[in-house]
């Protein structure tokens, strides 16, 4: 019995933490609030930042709960990858995501660069600005309960964007060296392969599933393969110190280009993913320090400030590049404001590859992340809807 003496603890953790995102979904149903940032809310109150009502056991499966969330999320958003809608919104999706990317990099980290921040961390903190939430995204889309072509391109412009993301990424880390005089080619060498090893990975469970999946009875065995899809996606990425966002972004869209015989496991994930990621976002919530929002200062303020620029800037001359409609221009931007793990991600390395400015990196990303997971739902929901008023 002293083995399992965690056991039932566990067990009414996780019954609560559902409970309490149930009532938080409810809310979030029946109010403008976003569900998202209601759940995150929810950790908040009962994690270590409030009452620390969740016990290790339950804060130990966060990473499990954040991988698998994520690579289901970003399954989902690789199936809206069809070549139809590429044909269609492809220049869009390519010139929007570039222009928030490149804008962002530049205005961030110029913007903190031109407050007295030393280059190499303003540099930094300006590529770790590009990186998008994929999850809060992808749910406040479908809270929103909007479709059509703004909507369509925003699922597009997610996939893609950390793809992006990372390549601005290790470029700033190589030129960032530079101005400390240790450049070395070594990080581009890293995300080349992490980037175009999870593209093959991806390809290399998406060919198989294509074909294989949906040939069995109806039922339960899709809701099987869906699951064994991704959980073997996620696996072989860290496995392999791959990107599983990627490598789970490709395999989406293998099967959505290929199986033309169903599409039933974008729907059998569509049902299972939910639970997984109300513990997700409940979890993550929990882990939030707002002790480091405060100490973020005036710094934290700057780059709040500057991002949320940066990204309707960038929208909107990516959306006139590509030829997107007037009206929806503006809200792009807006509408790709959450930031969350991947940034937090980055940070990490930043912080490693920069220890003299360690302390300012992870104090600046981890705090602004509260803003933004907070907010950045919100904002994705007003622009939607906005934009289907237009």
């Amino acid at each position: 019995m002293t083995e399992n003496a965690h056991l039932p603890g566990l067990l009414i953790a996780l019954g609560l933490l559902f409970l309490a995102g149930l009532a938080a979904d409810s809310i979030g149903r029946k109010t403008p609030l976003p569900r998202v940032t209601l759940l995150l809310a929810c950790g908040l109150l009962i994690g270590q930042p409030g009452l620390d009502l969740i016990p290790p056991e339950a804060e130990a499966l966060y990473d499990f709960l954040a991988i698998t969330a994520l690579t289901m999320v970003a399954f989902l958003l690789g199936s809206s990858l069809t070549l139809a809608k590429l044909k269609q919104h492809g220049r869009a999706i390519f010139l929007i995501s570039l222009g928030i990317v490149l804008v962002t990099l530049a205005v961030v980290g110029g913007g903190l660069w031109l407050i007295a921040v030393p280059a190499p961390a303003a540099l930094m903190l300006g590529a770790i600005a590009t990186a998008t939430a994929p999850a809060a995204t992808q749910d406040a889309l479908h809270q929103s309960g909007r479709s059509g072509p703004f909507v369509d391109r925003l699922r597009g412009i997610v996939a893609i964007d950390d793809v992006w993301g990372l390549l601005v990424f290790s470029l700033a880390i190589a030129i960032a060296h530079g101005l400390n005089g240790t450049a070395h080619i070594g990080h581009l060498i890293d995300a080349g392969r992490e980037i175009f090893g999870a593209i093959l990975l991806g390809l290399a469970v998406g060919l198989p599933a294509a074909y294989l999946t949906g040939r069995l009875s109806k039922g339960d065995p899709l809701m099987s393969e869906a699951l064994g899809i991704v959980f073997l996606t996620a696996g072989l990425a860290i496995w392999l110190e791959l990107s599983f966002l990627i490598a789970g972004m490709t395999a989406g869209a293998i099967v959505a280009n290929l199986a033309r015989h169903h599409d039933r496991a974008f729907h059998e994930i569509e049902h299972v993913h939910w639970p997984f990621m109300l513990l997700f976002f409940i979890l993550a919530g929990a882990s939030l320090d707002i002790a480091q929002l405060a100490a973020a200062g005036g710094v934290g303020a700057a780059y709040v400030i500057l991002r949320i620029v940066s990204r309707i800037a960038g929208g909107w001359i990516g959306a006139m590049l590509a030829g997107a409609e007037r009206a929806h221009r503006p809200w792009y931007g807006v509408a790709l404001l959450p930031q969350a793990g991947v940034a937090v991600g980055m940070a990490l390395v930043a912080a490693r590859e920069f220890p003299e400015h360690a302390g300012l990196i992870l104090t600046i990303t981890v705090g602004t992340t509260v803003v933004f997971e907070l907010i950045g739902p919100a904002a994705t929901i007003m622009a939607v809807r906005r934009v289907q008023k237009t």
